[in-house]
């Protein structure tokens, strides 16, 4: 591949997340990157998107493996449910074709493992689809913590909540589904980013409404307290059965910074720093984040780098997940298996594309009623 060719994609998966942004966002980044093919187990998505997109293959899952044999596209963007990642991305290494994954990496850590095994062994890259990392608001208050401009860090506090509506896939334990790993990973995640460290032992609790059949399988929310290196703390609440909240705070002994909202795609976001009883709020227009992903994967095919958003970070997170979800279990503390990434995000890789309004859906609806 030339350092001008275009990187074919395939979309796996055809659910909320991607008919919202992911196939909208193709459009912003069509200077490096074609929407080749899209798959789904449904011929109306894939009539109605065919047309939609101009996509070239529209195909059921079922021809997945011949398909990529093919040699017609150079890299997956898999947005099937969680316990479906790990096998899409090794079937698809096994192709030699490119891996750009949602979030979380896979259902378990072993799963984590052998996907990097399995794109490392077959020389292609793994990137997980963190669309954080490459968007301002967050990206800047990493550099205020960075620059001293609350003292040092001593806590951290994230909430993120939504009333999640009855039936959607994220309600269904089998799919691995759940507060916890749907939006309690971004909690998790800018702990991480924030502090420029790991997690070292956690003590968890989930509770729910047992008359709400929402959660019949999953829990309805989830809060953690985990210890970092250097005695800072990072509390996160996460929840499935809440008024709609997206934000963290992080304190130092200087100042205290906040950022609300933190977390969404479809909507502004901003923080706020306070220092001796003065606020300075700064505010990040809406813009699409999934667009600067595919460049910046494309970006990495065509230049052979290795994604900074690497499969390592996929793991990372897991295994904080894994020790969270082992807490609450146990009722007890639980010490991390910790991870340490090649890279933590910083502003050198904000990246900036204009926002677009979500299309009509085909046979799916939002996971909420706002």
């Amino acid at each position: 591949m030339t350092s001008k060719s275009k990187v074919r994609f395939a979309v796996i998966g055809q659910g909320y997340f991607a008919q919202s942004a992911i196939l909208p966002a193709f459009k912003n980044a069509k200077k490096s990157c074609e929407l080749t093919a899209i798959f789904s187990d449904d011929p109306t998505k894939l009539r109605a998107l065919k047309h939609r997109y101009g996509v070239a293959h529209a195909l059921p899952y079922e021809r997945y493996d011949d398909f990529l044999k093919t040699g017609a596209v150079d890299a997956v963007y898999i947005a099937v449910p969680n316990d479906l990642h790990a096998d899409y991305a090794i079937r698809a290494a096994r192709a030699g074709v490119h891996v750009l994954c949602e979030k979380p990496i896979a259902a378990s850590s072993a799963d984590a493992e052998r996907m990097i095994a399995a794109c490392a062994d077959h020389r292609v890259k793994l990137m997980i689809a963190y669309r954080l990392h490459f968007e301002e608001a967050n990206l800047s208050a990493i550099e205020v913590v960075r620059e001293g401009q609350i003292g040092e860090p001593r806590y951290f506090s994230a909430l993120f909540s939504l009333q999640i509506l009855p039936g959607n896939t994220r309600t269904q334990s089998v799919h691995r589904g759940g507060p916890l790993r749907d939006i309690g990973i971004y909690c998790i995640n800018a702990a991480r980013y924030v502090f420029r460290d790991e997690p070292t032992e956690v003590v968890a609790f989930a509770a729910q409404r047992p008359d709400d059949q929402r959660f019949a399988e999953i829990d309805e929310q989830v809060s953690a307290l985990l210890r970092f290196p250097g005695e800072r703390l990072a509390q996160i609440t996460c929840s499935f059965g809440a008024a709609a909240q997206s934000s963290y705070t992080v304190v130092g002994t200087k100042a205290s910074l906040c950022v609300c909202p933190a977390y969404g795609s479809a909507t502004d976001l901003a923080w706020q720093l306070t220092t001796n009883g003065k606020t300075q709020k700064k505010i990040f227009k809406k813009r699409d984040q999934v667009a600067p992903e595919l460049i910046e994967f494309a970006t990495c095919i065509r230049q052979g780098r290795d994604p900074l958003a690497s499969g390592r970070e996929g793991l990372a997170d897991l295994r904080v997940i894994e020790a969270i979800e082992a807490s609450v279990k146990s009722a007890g503390r639980v010490e991390i298996s910790r991870m340490q990434p090649e890279h933590r995000p910083t502003l050198r890789q904000e990246r900036r594309a204009p926002a677009q309004d979500v299309p009509t859906l085909v046979n799916v609806q939002a996971p909420t009623a706002h």
